[in-house]
């Protein structure tokens, strides 16, 4: 097979995202592993690789289909000189962290690029830079034609996906709805058999309200809506059990029995992820056409400029989209050959019953 094209959006340049990103790359066996292209500025890498005092040697182009195999890619996206402020969000960061983005996703929608690794964006920066988005999950979900997708947050075995992704808290029960619950989970389904090889994965829901409603005394939308999403799924087939009180399941260690957990909201999603695996957890967009990790921290503005930033989670967000990348081209290589065998057996099939014919003839 060979080297997978990862697209590397540069996010916010005032925080520690290319900090990160170089620190990653600064390690040889990732260029045997892969071909890394970098989407941004040569003069802002080279701003960021000063501070570090690090080697990496970079091939720098204009476009995607221009660069080098065997070494560390940058995609200049703008040409200007930018005033960068480490530590502060601004709208010049917000401006380039989406000029970034939006030329990554652009050669991954055209297969220029294998896979997208996003570092870090500030909200704030954004905003003010006028970016229409709540973040990259939906900005990535509308540009590569879906409808939905799945905040889906990864560390090996312990996988946490999202019903409701970056909303207001009081917003969340009227966003929730028994379709909704339904389609996310049937993302999750199928995404751990394509791009985790899973044959059949074991799924736990978790409840709105605490203790899961109580029985309707602490809210009926257990009642209402999850758990008759949890039992028609079943009868479809899906190994998908609960609604389970939230907060006596992680504490109890019975997330470890299920290959993903789907949480109703942000935070009762991430805040045991982050407790469980802060550091090397990866957050991955399921459900795409086209595949898209990242870490699972933000910005980082206290630590930008410091040489203080662990590159751990980025790394494994690198190391996931590979892996990805391989899991769905044995899916589809398997897929092609079981279609190809069952034309086959239907030919054969086929013929024998023509012979058939002919010797009652």
């Amino acid at each position: 097979m060979e080297k997978l094209k990862i697209g590397i959006s540069i996010g916010d340049f005032n925080g520690i995202g290319l900090e990160v990103i170089l620190k990653t790359l600064l390690n040889e066996r990732i260029t045997d592993m892969c071909i890394p292209v970098v989407y941004g500025s040569s003069k802002v890498v080279s701003y960021h690789k000063n501070i570090l005092e690090d080697e990496v040697e970079f091939n720098a182009t204009r476009s995607a289909d221009k660069i080098y195999h065997d070494r560390v890619n940058i995609v200049n996206c703008w040409q200007e000189n930018v005033n960068i402020t480490l530590g502060k969000p601004s709208e010049l960061s917000g401006k380039y962290a989406f000029e970034s983005l939006e030329a990554a996703t652009r050669d991954l929608k055209e297969g220029l690029i294998d896979a997208l690794v996003t570092a870090p964006i500030s909200k704030e920066a954004m905003h003010m830079a006028n970016f229409p988005f709540p973040g990259h999950t939906e900005y990535l979900t509308q540009e590569l034609g879906r409808s939905q997708s799945l905040m889906f947050m990864i560390n090996d075995d312990l996988r946490i996906g999202l019903a409701t992704n970056h909303l207001p808290l009081r917003e969340v029960a009227e966003a929730l709805h028994k379709e909704l619950i339904m389609e996310k989970l049937q993302l999750m389904n199928h995404s751990l058999k394509v791009d985790f090889g899973l044959e059949r994965p074991s799924i736990a829901v978790l409840g709105l309200n605490p203790h899961a409603g109580d029985g309707g005394v602490l809210g009926d939308e257990e009642e209402s809506f999850i758990r008759p999403a949890i039992v028609e799924l079943k009868k479809k087939g899906m190994l998908v059990m609960g609604p389970f009180p939230a907060d006596g399941f992680f504490g109890s260690g019975q997330y470890r029995k299920f290959d993903a957990i789907l949480a109703m909201y942000h935070d009762q999603g991430l805040i045991p992820f982050k407790a469980l695996s802060f550091g090397s957890g990866v957050n991955f967009t399921a459900g795409l056409s086209r595949i898209r990790t990242s870490p699972d921290h933000g910005t980082a503005f206290d630590l930008a400029g410091k040489n203080q930033a662990d590159p751990s989670s980025f790394r494994r967000a690198l190391f996931l989209a590979i892996e990805i990348a391989k899991n769905r081209k044995l899916y589809d290589d398997m897929y092609a050959n079981a279609l190809q065998k069952r034309d086959s057996r239907s030919e054969i099939e086929g013929e024998d019953e023509i012979l058939r014919e002919d010797d009652n003839h």
